[in-house]
């Protein structure tokens, strides 16, 4: 499918129908930095989430997940710098007056408004300044990049994408923006993603889909090892490419199935390229694996252990411990079968050290790059996750974050 997806400019706003922009509210210390973003689609959309496991999850956590029962939608409000996390009834309340405030400013269904908020824990939202920054910003169809930087916390850089490609004949879009590069693990992360499509799905079929893609992508990557509260992930599709909608049975279902699936996994990768501190990235590829929990267990493990994320960070092909925490991680896994390779140098072999050559492991492990692959022989399941490296860099970002 190589040649059906084109990339495109403006993120959330390619697909037609969508508006979005970002102002500077005043919630982050830094005054000039934008912290306020707002997505609308022109007409009711057909939407679905998925959210974090934590049971501490955030004030908005709650509110999406009350109103995407109804599997509609039409605007999303996203603030940074403020979680509104352990907050309370006040949060809640807070949560829900960000949606009414929207809804009074652009004419739109207040039950149809959702909210997101990500930054520090524990404080309520100066929703005096919110009051202002929803008053004040506006949205356009060229707003989407605009959007992806509003949202950023930790960031350093916005992760956006937006692909082309045709259902039924007609061109459609599927944009997507995200944020998040730390407390990444274990079912997405201190994530905030956003989707938009033209294309029509049903409800049912986008549930399901969204699920699948975000499992394969913001499921399997690990900056940390820590959850956060208010991981949110959203789709909405508002259908003005004018297609029938799709569902399983549909000819061109595969061809949205594998946009959602370039979407998801790129900026999934992305996030962990850029994972807090990070100097390194980590592709794990698992195969030969007693079936797929076994093989995502073993791929994951490797994505979280600070011992190997370390060695990582120092280019030390230590082989030992991979091994080690394989061994410990709960898959299945046979002590005289297995093999790890870094990039193309085997290390082990049939659960021994390998005869290998040691310059060209330390090569392997130079670049800002690193694949590991691990054979468990047992079967045939296979699964990929991306991690980093371990770095001062990370210890910096999380030992000051509040000050």
């Amino acid at each position: 499918m190589a040649n059906v997806f084109r990339e495109v400019e403006n993120s959330v706003t390619a697909p037609r129908g969508f508006r979005a922009g970002g102002v500077a509210c005043g919630i982050k210390s830094d005054g000039g930095v934008k912290d306020l973003a707002l997505l609308i689609s022109d007409v009711p959309c057909v939407a679905a989430g998925t959210f974090t496991t934590s049971k501490t999850y955030a004030a908005p956590v709650q509110v999406c997940r009350t109103r995407l029962q109804s599997g509609k939608a039409q605007a999303i409000i996203v603030n940074s710098g403020n979680a509104n996390c352990a907050t309370g009834k006040v949060g809640l309340r807070n949560a829900y007056r960000m949606t009414e405030l929207v809804a009074r400013r652009f004419g739109l269904p207040e039950e149809l408004v959702l909210c997101s908020s990500t930054g520090i824990i524990g404080r309520q939202l100066p929703m005096e300044k919110i009051e202002a920054g929803v008053a004040s910003i506006e949205v356009s169809e060229l707003g989407g990049y605009t959007f992806s930087e509003a949202i950023m916390t930790t960031d350093t850089r916005p992760k956006r994408i937006a692909l082309e490609f045709e259902i039924e004949g007609r061109v459609v879009r599927l944009g997507a923006a995200t944020k998040g590069v730390g407390m990444i693990y274990p079912n997405m992360a201190t994530m905030l993603c956003y989707l938009t499509t033209d294309a029509a799905l049903e409800e049912t079929w986008l549930r399901k889909e969204l699920k699948a893609a975000v499992d394969d992508s913001f499921n399997m990557i690990a900056v940390d090892g820590d959850m956060s509260t208010n991981d949110t992930c959203i789709l909405m599709a508002n259908g003005l490419a004018g297609n029938t909608p799709l569902n399983e049975q549909h000819a061109d279902a595969p061809i949205f199935r594998e946009a959602l699936r370039r979407v998801t996994q790129y900026l999934a990768i992305e996030q962990v390229r850029d994972g807090e501190g990070a100097q390194k990235m980590m592709t794990v590829h698992v195969r030969g694996a007693k079936d797929k929990p076994d093989a995502v267990r073993a791929a994951r493990a490797i994505t979280t252990s600070p011992i190997w994320k370390c060695a990582l960070a120092g280019g030390d092909p230590n082989w030992g411990r991979i091994s080690s925490t394989l061994g410990a991680c709960g898959c299945e896994l046979d002590r005289d079968s297995y093999d790890i390779f870094v990039g193309e140098v085997q290390l082990m072999r049939a659960g021994l050290a390998a005869d290998y050559d040691q310059d060209a492991a330390k090569a392997a492990m130079a670049g800002d790059e690193v694949t590991i692959t691990i054979d468990l022989h047992l079967g045939n399941a296979e699964a990929t996750a991306w991690g980093c490296d371990l770095t001062y860099g990370y210890i910096d970002e999380n030992s000051l974050y509040t000050r």
